[in-house]
């Protein structure tokens, strides 16, 4: 970091001017619309894949399985996979996981109680452009 930089954690820059900080990319596999969904489900307990899948909904098998493997990279869901045939494997959260799952199901939450404003903000905007 040059010396006219100084560390500011409540705003993530870019590195070098194009590449994402890592920061910015945790926060993107967090917030993403399958991440969401994923993390605020495991909160209530472990799931099998295909159970996760039926929770979510609307989810392909492939994003499902890659959100999975994005949020086990960065430590945030724990796969157990038990040898027994059939295969079973489980998915939970990590102590990381579950930290981040309560920060994305409060600011879910706080978009379900805000939505009739954020609905009447984006009606006069659109009315403003029109």
């Amino acid at each position: 970091m040059a010396a006219t930089e100084t560390a500011r954690p409540d705003r993530l820059r870019l590195v070098g001017g194009d590449a994402m900080c890592p920061q910015r990319g945790a926060l993107e596999h967090l917030t993403s619309r399958w991440g969401t969904l994923v993390l605020i489900a495991l909160l209530d307990r472990p799931y099998r894949f295909s159970e996760l899948r039926r929770e979510i909904g609307r989810v392909s098998e492939k994003m499902l399985t890659q959100t999975l493997q994005t949020l086990e990279r960065d430590g945030m869901v724990h796969r157990d996979a038990k040898p027994v045939i059939p295969p079973r494997v489980d998915y939970s959260l990590t102590d990381l996981g579950r930290e981040a799952a309560e920060q994305v199901r409060a600011l879910a939450h706080w978009t379900d109680l805000r939505m009739a404003a954020i609905e009447k903000a984006r009606e006069e905007y659109d009315a403003a452009k029109a």
